[in-house]
């Protein structure tokens, strides 16, 4: 199982970037458990601009919002290095 963690404050692209990713881990059927990080000094110790996204403890996505084809490629490559 991989932890998708999605950095944001709770702001429109935050959430459109959690919407992407629940989609992207559906349509994929992949076993994955989705964290929102939202408090401020936790989302510090891993990007500098939100909304971001980490697989594990990989950061995949900062500072933009991907798209869900992005995200399920990058998922992809990330479990096939696993």
């Amino acid at each position: 199982m991989v932890v998708i963690r999605i950095f944001g404050t709770g702001c429109p692209k935050c959430n459109q970037t959690y919407e992407n990713v629940k989609k992207a881990v559906e349509e994929l059927g992949i076993d994955a458990e989705i964290v929102k990080v939202t408090d401020v000094n936790e989302i510090a110790e891993w990007v500098f601009v939100t909304p971001g996204v980490a697989f594990d403890d990989v950061i995949v996505f900062e500072g933009k919002i991907p798209s869900v084809e992005e995200i399920k490629e990058e998922l992809k490559s990330y479990l096939e290095g696993k």
